[in-house]
């Protein structure tokens, strides 16, 4: 039988420590192609390049494993990846990140990571965003490395439903201290935001985002409970946002019309 076919993509860019982790976990199981932005695209959320030309260039081949890169998004990466550099081949995997730093809460809603991952099941290709709660380039991703192994083995052989990715978040803790893994649903929270206030070399004015989340939910199938207890969090996500329990609460405003 041929190996799967592995699509490796990110929002860290080409140089993150987190992608040659991914690329570890890829390469015990398939064929594996690396698409990545020429630079870090963290917080880019699904957004796409329309307004310049889009370029993608092979920069290195280590040990069979072609690594491109590209001046697009995250979500370009995955259709470079699916409509060019893998053009007319089936893609069994879509693996991205590994990210530095957590995609839980709402963060998933910002993540570039999560949304190259969610680009993949518009096709119906299954994927599986990997994160790590630690934004230091330095980090250790020795548990994702040992446990995304695991994960990836299962999804391979039993599947996940179909226009379905996987939010994988990893606690930071080291790998004897992960506990297990959690099913969860997304944190209800949201980030306290600044914007810190600072004077450029010319005397003007410039600002710099800064914030941290708020946990309101501290229920035990929630993603930031798991984490905060040392348990891998991994959570199903789907495209379609309808919030259909609002639909009849909102049912008066197409009552008016029909008056």
């Amino acid at each position: 039988m041929s190996k799967p076919l592995i699509l490796v993509v990110n929002d860290d860019g080409y140089e993150a420590k987190g992608l040659e982790a991914m690329v570890e976990i890829a390469k015990t199981f398939g064929e594996v192609v690396v698409v990545v932005p020429d630079r870090t695209q963290s917080a880019t959320s699904h957004a796409i390049t329309m307004n310049v030309p889009l370029r993608v260039n092979l920069y290195k081949t280590i040990d069979g494993v072609p690594y491109y890169r590209t001046n697009g998004t995250p979500t370009d990466c995955m259709k470079l990846g699916e409509k060019v550099v893998l053009k007319g081949r089936q893609i069994d995997l879509v693996l991205s990140g590994i990210n530095h730093g957590s995609n839980s809460s709402v963060s998933l809603l910002y993540s570039g990571t999560m949304a190259a991952a969610i680009e993949a099941t518009f096709d119906n290709i299954p994927a599986v965003g990997i994160s790590l709660q630690d934004y230091s380039a330095d980090a250790d991703f020795t548990a994702c490395v040992h446990y995304g192994k695991i994960i990836v083995r299962q999804v391979l052989e039993k599947g996940i439903p179909p226009y379905i990715s996987l939010n994988v978040n990893f606690p930071k803790v080291p790998l004897e201290d992960i506990k297990g893994i959690k099913i969860t649903r997304q944190t209800k929270g949201y980030w306290h935001e600044d914007m810190e206030e600072h004077i450029d070399a010319m005397g003007r004015k410039y600002y710099w985002l800064s914030g941290y989340l708020v946990n309101t939910d501290n229920k035990e199938d929630s993603c930031e409970w798991a984490l905060q207890h040392n348990y891998i969090s991994i959570q199903p996500v789907q495209v379609d946002m309808t919030a259909y329990e609002a639909m009849k609460d909102i049912k008066f405003l197409e009552d008016e019309f029909k008056r």
